[in-house]
């Protein structure tokens, strides 16, 4: 959450740079209820000692509501073609969501 964090706050400052848009709140999807309550939870556990920075980091990202987060499901993630090893069927029904289409497929 933290990289995807950093990537966020990139591209919206890139974005407001080229005076493209003026961008409010990002939203950030993630499929792990634990990660998602860590961050939003200002009580920290000793379990979570050693994530400690980046819990600080994303927290302050949300307070400051540069970022929201919401939970998505496992089979909703759209993220998973391009992290994970997928079977046909799977990669395009997720790529039919990102309305992505092949290329090579006879017209």
């Amino acid at each position: 959450m933290t990289s995807l964090t950093c990537e966020l706050i990139w591209v919206k400052q890139f974005l407001q740079e080229i005076k493209f848009c003026d961008i409010h709140t990002m939203k950030m999807y993630c499929d792990n209820q634990a990660a998602l309550h860590i961050a939003s939870n200002p009580v920290f556990h000793e379990r979570t000692k050693h994530i400690e920075i980046d819990c600080h980091f994303v927290r302050e990202k949300l307070l400051t509501k540069e970022i929201c987060t919401e939970f998505i499901g496992s089979n909703d993630q759209l993220a998973d073609v391009l992290t994970k090893s997928l079977r046909g069927p799977r990669i395009e029904f997720i790529c039919s969501k990102l309305g992505t289409y092949n290329l090579y497929a006879p017209a």
